[in-house]
């Protein structure tokens, strides 16, 4: 099945200022050479996704001259590519609205692969994860959306600054509930946090 993934890397990344006054939150370094972007990216080549747009808007310059030095050379020598979108020039000052129109921006080049599976992932986690699993249950369960979060304790949540989703996510969890009620479950007294 032919997947192709979005990752979303538009975001300026305020709380991290002055770390991101020159750079977008995921160009920023990480360990010895690193981006922050670099660990879904990483997740997605492992898994066998190799047709992959990175969707950028803020401070591009520094995570587009990543991907082509350390991302491009890799994808020239296999069938997949990856290349960096920026918003199109008919927006609302050369910015994306927010991610559902970064990903609506660019529907036409998802119609042009032709996917079985769209994947659409931040740029700014550090995690490790085998998308191939993820794949796998979204195929298994016939749902039509799967949204991979982390159920983590009330207090937690507060700490990470999920208060002002609490309506969101309660929208989402009855969405999720409504899909896949045997899927979708949290301890009392606990939130989801995306990953």
């Amino acid at each position: 099945m032919k997947i192709v993934a979005l990752v979303l890397a538009g975001g300026e990344g305020t709380r991290l200022y002055p770390l991101t006054a020159e750079h977008a939150k995921p160009a920023l370094p990480f360990a010895n050479g690193y981006r922050i972007c670099d660990f879904v990216l990483s997740n997605l080549v492992n898994s066998n996704i190799s047709t992959i747009y990175v969707l950028a808007q803020y401070k591009p310059e520094s995570l587009m001259k990543h991907v082509q030095m350390a991302w491009a050379p890799w994808f020239a020598q296999s069938e997949g590519a990856i290349k960096v979108l920026l918003p199109r020039s008919n927006t609302l000052a050369g910015r994306f609205k927010g991610t559902a129109d970064a990903v609506c921006q660019y529907l036409d080049v998802l119609q042009a692969h032709s996917p079985g599976m769209v994947a659409v992932f931040a740029a700014d986690h550090i995690y490790r994860m085998d998308v191939r699993q993820m794949v796998d249950f979204h195929l298994g369960s016939e749902a039509g959306v799967t949204v991979s979060a982390l159920g983590v304790p009330m207090d937690q949540a507060r700490r990470k600054c999920l208060p002002r989703l609490r309506l969101k996510r309660q929208s989402l969890w009855s969405f999720l509930l409504r899909i896949q009620p045997c899927v979708v479950s949290a301890p009392a007294r606990s939130s989801l946090l995306s990953i």
